[in-house]
């Protein structure tokens, strides 16, 4: 970014990574499948952790996770979950990493039901992004009504590391819902589509 000084919203803070994601990719509506897929999986596995940290390892989960192809990963068997836990490149959990695996066939099972990942998670708000017009961060919530069921349903359908909050911060990065705050650049940017 060249110029002036824009405001951002508070939590990327300095770190060049984090303002790029931040200005480039939060919020932005995404409708592309494999997109999603995988921003639900690295939410899962922020559980417990910073986004800063999956964000920094993000690359080297597309090249271990064969670049979030469920079909791939839905195949994925002991010998390569084994394979996967001694990679410094991710967040070495067990749990975790066959959540991705379990994840992939709850997602192929939905794809063999006739819908798409894209379809059944915008359906959660209506096709269109909900807009917020937060004036400080602390007025944020964790999770709301709509995470809580969209958690509920998932985990129904056999995903994991989908709790509500996890759900609130998926439907954020995917630009299902706008909480860039009123201050930040990005708010109406996002707003106006």
């Amino acid at each position: 970014m060249t110029g002036r000084a824009q405001t951002r919203c508070w939590w990327c803070g300095d770190d060049e990574l984090y303002q790029s994601y931040h200005d480039e990719e939060w919020g932005v509506p995404v409708h592309d499948e494999r997109l999603l897929f995988e921003f639900l999986c690295l939410e899962g596995a922020q559980a417990g952790l910073s986004w800063i940290t999956i964000l920094r390892k993000r690359d080297n989960y597309r090249r271990v996770f064969d670049n979030f192809d469920a079909h791939k990963i839905a195949r994925y068997g002991d010998d390569k979950i084994n394979a996967l836990l001694q990679d410094p490149g991710i967040v070495r959990n067990k749990l975790k990493v066959n959540g991705f695996v379990k994840n992939a066939r709850a997602y192929l099972a939905l794809c063999e039901q006739g819908q798409t990942l894209d379809e059944y998670l915008w359906n959660f708000v209506d096709g269109k992004p909900l807009q917020n017009d937060w004036k400080k961060m602390s007025q944020v919530p964790a999770n709301t009504e709509i995470s809580d069921a969209m958690s509920k349903d998932l985990r129904k359908r056999g995903f994991t590391f989908v709790g509500s909050t996890i759900c609130y911060a998926f439907m954020q990065a995917a630009g299902l819902v706008n909480d860039h705050t009123v201050d930040c650049f990005r708010h109406q940017q996002l707003k106006r589509g």
